[in-house]
């Protein structure tokens, strides 16, 4: 789309080429302009408000918004909306104002505004295309009406650990700081949130839970709309076809479509990928929270950019060494198998792990087996196949993973391959799991220390199985059983353990 610049009733404002009288004016790419100055807002017009209630606190496309241009404009010149270039040159570098992508540019000959060197972002081309004549649509963040009835709507109890994490939350969000909330798997993070986005609800704040995975928004949002019945909650993912709110549980990605909207911004598995690797994810957060709010961190295993602000105390931590059913999170213990992987080319299972899952299958327990690749997976099941041992395999690739992870949890599947793509958040009751070639590089300490906290979650069943099968101890295996040990330690010291 083409801009020109022009005076009307003394504001400079861009007019798009298609609403003005041809031949009139000049015309440019929206990137053409420096500047584009925010109009004043006319109290005498009446804003149609399906249209801001869409734009509120977003920052979108021309394509993601279901108006008409001239209505879009009409919003613009009575300062109710804004707009600015979707790719400007800042210091020199094409930078995409949605994704912050500075360096990932490709150009075409565009037929929207005739320029034969139409640049766009490769980044965030998955969204919809950002091009330098690509403008974004912003409205910004008006209030909505305060619900008087109750908000939260929940009778259970916290742990010692709970509280003084809850306390935090609480006051975090009250005064618009950062915290990270170091809490081991099983301790029961999402309570921890509750009676601090009661506050900030009832004082009419914007909330978003960001996580990184599709499958975590899915299961924490029933969760959320049980304990806050009168509070519309959104769930945004590719694919969802939620509408904005603002109670908002989104991945990360989602983010790139909001704009200085959320008063309270919460980060769930903040070391997960791919949050930790790419840095359009952490600008997005950046650029979707208001200048003045809170940010909330949540992990079971900070990465070392997180543990670097904690020493120089620039970071305020909270920590829960301690489930919440009061047992010590079970200890991983090491088998040698030697060589697996030549085996495995000779069609053959280390006879370790065929012994140890059967010793599970006797004693009526799920098994979690964890591969390190896709390929070293496939190859796995069809060898436990091969000896009458049920069994089935998700990936990141599994069309049907979300259904398979379903029918495991029912216990309708026994065994249950998986790669790294379950090393979080899927609770399953007196679940044993086992790490077949532990000693690969994929198996970082911290995604270890995650896959050791799929078992004994319940209190029913807290002495889990969790076995690492290897051939060669790694310095991130012994690791992660220091850091399981020093949790164990800290909560004993603190008397938060039932034994």
């Amino acid at each position: 789309m083409r801009f020109a610049s022009c005076l009307i009733n003394g504001q400079h404002v861009l007019v798009p080429e298609s609403l003005s009288e041809p031949n009139t004016l000049r015309y440019y790419p929206i990137s053409h302009f420096s500047s584009i100055p925010a109009q004043v807002v006319n109290t005498s017009f009446q804003p149609t408000s399906t249209l801001i209630n869409h734009l509120i606190g977003r920052h979108l496309l021309l394509e993601e918004i279901p108006f008409s241009l001239q209505t879009l404009h009409d919003h613009y010149l009575n300062g109710h909306i804004q707009l600015e270039a979707g790719i400007q040159n800042m210091d020199g570098n094409l930078t995409c104002r949605r994704c912050g992508n500075n360096h990932l540019f490709s150009s075409y000959s565009c037929s929207r505004c005739g320029e034969y060197n139409c640049h766009y972002c490769r980044h965030c081309i998955m969204m919809g295309r950002v091009s330098s004549c690509s403008a974004l649509y912003h409205a910004p963040t008006s209030f909505h009406p305060v619900n008087s009835s109750p908000l939260l709507e929940w009778n259970g109890t916290l742990s010692a650990g709970q509280i003084e994490a809850s306390n935090a939350v609480a006051t975090t969000i009250k005064q618009n700081n950062e915290l990270l909330v170091w809490a081991v798997c099983g301790s029961g993070k999402t309570e921890v949130l509750f009676r601090g986005l009661e506050e900030a609800l009832s004082c009419n704040q914007t909330i978003c839970i960001a996580t990184p995975r599709t499958d975590v928004v899915r299961e924490l949002v029933p969760r959320l709309e049980k304990v806050f019945p009168v509070t519309p909650i959104s769930a945004l993912y590719s694919g969802s076809t939620s509408s904005s709110s603002r109670f908002i549980v989104s991945t990360t990605h989602q983010l790139l479509r909001y704009k200085q909207y959320f008063d309270v911004m919460i980060i769930d598995e903040v070391d997960a990928f791919p949050y930790t690797f790419d840095p359009a994810l952490q600008y997005a957060v950046n650029k979707s929270r208001k200048r003045a709010s809170s940010l909330i961190y949540l992990t079971a295993t900070p990465s070392q950019f997180f543990l670097k602000r904690i020493d120089q105390q620039s970071l305020s931590v909270v920590r829960i060494p301690a489930r919440f059913n009061g047992f010590p999170l079970p200890m991983p213990s090491f088998t040698w198998i030697g060589n697996w992987r030549k085996k495995m080319n000779k069609r053959q299972m280390a006879k370790p792990i065929v012994e140890w899952i059967n010793k599970q299958i006797s004693a009526e327990k799920p098994v979690l087996l964890f591969m390190p690749s896709i390929t070293t997976l496939e190859s796995a099941k069809a060898l436990l196949e091969a000896v009458d041992i049920q069994c089935e395999a998700v990936h990141s690739e599994d069309p049907d993973r979300a259904d398979k992870v379903l029918r495991f949890r029912r216990k309708e599947i026994p065994i249950l391959l998986t790669t790294t793509i379950l090393e979080r958040g899927v609770p399953i009751e007196n679940v044993s799991v086992g790490v077949v070639g532990a000693e690969d590089h994929v198996y970082t300490e911290n995604a270890l220390v995650q896959i050791a906290g799929r078992a004994g979650r319940s209190a029913e069943f807290p002495d889990g199985d969790v076995t690492f099968f290897h051939y060669g101890k790694t310095n991130a295996m012994v690791a992660a059983v220091r850091q399981i040990e020093r949790m164990n330690d800290e909560a004993g010291e603190r008397e938060w353990l039932k034994v």
